[in-house]
């Protein structure tokens, strides 16, 4: 009896090139750090009740104000942008641009974040630009509306004064970005000491302590004062040039718009050497 052997044909197996995944562009990277801020539920109560508070302490601040009589009057910054309320806005913008750092490495999710997206400096540039656009239109908001709400007190005292007037509109430039510059200088501070209680004791003493342990009667020490954001928001929104015959030292507007721009791109720019160098 015989038996047929089937013959053994190799098929032949067609061969797969692996696609690599595309790189993540820069456009995905602020997208997907937009949707991270605006997730978090405590984001438009926090920004909504800082904004809320800044209007406030303006109205009071005016209502307070008894030299503002009636008549015509010289613009008054301190009513229409007081310190107690936008020394909070320093301390809540500085907060939040820290935590949208520093939450990410205390959760451990840094880590998907890098794997996912190998680029680490595009990520905190991602992450600056989302947080500079947020508390820019936060701070647009908040100084306009403070300043509103300031001459509709005024109005009544026949006391108020137009956005024409010579130093308003300096002084709503430089309450506006006030915000997104600490913000910045808050994520800046996070990439950097990646701890939460740190960097938030670091921010409170950078932003709003130092400038007070220093005074304008002194070289060096106006120098330092000057070079320090809460510092330089204070001169922007002066309507009054310096007497000359002060024995103090006076910040110059330039200087202080120099000021505003120096602290944020500094902070970035240390950030993404930090975060290129070091382990996550």
């Amino acid at each position: 009896m015989t038996t047929s052997t089937p013959t053994s044909r190799t098929t032949p197996v067609a061969r797969t090139t692996p696609v690599a995944a595309s790189a993540a562009r820069f456009r995905d990277l602020l997208a997907a750090e937009w949707i991270k801020t605006r997730s978090l539920r405590s984001t438009p109560w926090t920004i909504g009740l800082t904004v809320l508070f800044v209007v406030g302490s303006a109205v009071a601040a005016t209502l307070a104000d008894r030299a503002a009589g009636s008549g015509p009057a010289e613009f008054l910054p301190y009513d229409a942008f007081p310190a107690a309320g936008y020394w909070t806005l320093i301390l809540v913008a500085g907060s939040m641009g820290a935590l949208t750092v520093v939450s990410e490495y205390g959760s451990g999710s840094i880590r998907t974040t890098t794997v996912a997206v190998p680029a680490r400096g595009s990520v905190v540039l991602a992450k600056a630009a989302v947080t500079a656009a947020l508390w820019t239109a936060v701070g647009t908001v908040a100084s306009i509306a403070s300043f509103l709400a300031s001459q509709a007190v005024l109005d009544g005292r026949h006391a108020g004064v137009p956005l024409t007037h010579p130093g308003v509109f300096r002084a709503l430039v430089a309450s506006a970005l006030l915000a997104p510059v600490c913000a910045v200088v808050g994520l800046g501070l996070g990439v950097l000491l990646r701890h939460t209680a740190g960097t938030m004791v670091a921010g409170v003493f950078v932003l709003l302590m130092l400038p007070t342990m220093f005074s304008e009667s002194g070289r060096w020490s106006a120098d330092v004062k000057h070079a320090l954001v809460s510092a330089a928001w204070h001169r922007l929104v002066q309507s009054w040039e310096p007497d000359p015959d002060s024995l103090g030292y006076t910040a110059t507007v330039p200087g202080c718009w120099l000021v505003y721009a120096l602290w944020p791109l500094t902070a970035v720019a240390l950030a993404v050497i930090v975060v290129r160098r070091r382990d996550v």
